[in-house]
């Protein structure tokens, strides 16, 4: 959805190789369920945290050396309710080898974070949730009932109440918002804010980006987050130790 040349050029450059990779065999997963580990999280007095390993990015600088799997059970171990790993190569230092590792290591529900244009893309390797922008996505409900029918768990993300009205009407369960704007990869908190009404009440719904402080944890909570995905704040600093802290950020 939306024209090109109303996007960062580090977005077009994304879907640009994006539209270049293919799929392999069909997927067939069988998933552990993110509700699930939604609620064991809420039971146990945890901030529900999707922990990203994230190598590096276009709105980051430099890379992070350290070992996806060590990093994804540091953050297991620091609380995460859930991982999510990139997987686009060009531009996050991603594969798709590093979420079979990470998967296998772990047993925390885990998101395969890339930009998805098509049907076959989601046949590259097993996931228990699989990230779909709405943006990007003519046939959004078509990409999630594909989705489904491989055993994955599809999170739409979303960035307006239009596209979260679109999310809602493609059958999603699982709606995050993203604070970061594709168009100019600038940061709004507010945006959470703003359309988290669209979706809560219908949907599990998770604050995505910008969130670097155990203040705005508490801040998304407060706007009606079930979850929360961070990557670069954690692999900024001590993933185990930053993660301890923002699910802990209610108790403090």
């Amino acid at each position: 959805m939306g024209h090109d040349e109303e996007l960062a050029p580090a977005v077009q450059s994304i879907l640009a190789t994006a539209r270049e990779r293919g799929g392999g065999e069909r997927v067939s997963v069988d998933a552990r369920s993110f509700p699930a580990a939604l609620e064991r999280a809420e039971r146990e007095g945890r901030v529900p945290l999707v922990a990203e390993v994230k190598p590096t990015s276009p709105t980051t600088d430099g890379e992070h050396d350290l070992d996806p799997v060590e990093t994804a059970e540091a953050m297991v171990e620091g609380g995460a309710t859930a991982l999510s790993v990139l997987t686009e190569p060009e531009h996050f230092g991603g594969t798709p080898e590093d979420l079979r590792r990470v998967r296998e290591a772990v047993d925390v529900p885990v998101l395969r974070k890339d930009f998805l244009l098509r049907e076959e893309q989601l046949d590259t390797v097993a996931a228990d949730l699989v990230l779909l922008i709405a943006r990007f996505l003519d046939d959004l409900e078509g990409m999630v009932a594909a989705a489904r029918d491989r055993g994955f768990q599809p999170l739409v993300e979303v960035h307006t109440e239009t596209e979260a009205e679109r999310a809602l009407a493609a059958g999603a369960q699982v709606v995050g918002v993203n604070n970061r704007d594709l168009a100019r990869l600038e940061v709004d908190l507010g945006t959470f804010e703003r359309v988290a009404p669209a979706v809560e009440g219908s949907a599990t719904l998770i604050a995505e980006s910008g969130i670097g402080t155990v203040e705005d944890v508490r801040r998304m909570r407060a706007a009606g987050a079930d979850a929360l995905l961070v990557g670069s704040a954690l692999m900024a600093g001590h993933p185990r130790k930053t993660v301890h802290e923002f699910t802990t950020a209610e108790r403090q």
